[in-house]
């Protein structure tokens, strides 16, 4: 899997059929490591590999920050969208999110429904927000 740049997706997971693909990238001229603020960007492929079409209905995220703090964040689709995903294709976003430290962790779950009105969760792979040029990676 690819993203814009040639970049390969490091993270993947395949649940019900639905590829969840995560590439991350450090944001630092939104960041302001003086006072706390650490901001990533991630960009997120959604593939449907059923055989019907799948519509994506709600997220679920769960931050941890290098602390063991968590965050949790659920809502209706993604970036205003519930995308309809039809056999063999996929949705691609990009979204964000700041942390209070230099590193942590994001995994959580879409909330799929299919054509004949099942729904199902999506796993979303468990990826890491961890500065690029710190050699020592805490998570």
């Amino acid at each position: 899997m690819y993203f814009k740049d040639n970049k390969k997706f490091p993270y993947t997971e395949l649940t019900n059929k639905v590829r969840i693909s995560v590439i991350t990238e450090f944001l630092e001229e939104q960041s302001d490591t003086d006072n706390n603020l650490w901001v990533w960007a991630y960009h997120i492929m959604i593939e449907n590999n059923r055989q019907t079409a799948v519509q994506l209905l709600e997220r679920y995220w769960k931050i941890i920050d290098e602390t063991g703090k968590i965050k949790e964040v659920e809502g209706p689709g993604v970036i205003g969208l519930q995308p309809l995903i039809e056999p063999g294709n996929y949705f691609e976003y990009s979204s964000g999110t700041p942390l209070p430290t230099s590193s942590g962790i994001m995994s959580g779950s879409y909330k799929m429904i299919d054509k004949s009105g099942k729904s199902f969760e999506a796993k979303i792979p468990k990826f890491s927000l961890d500065l690029p040029y710190n050699k020592k990676i805490i998570n």
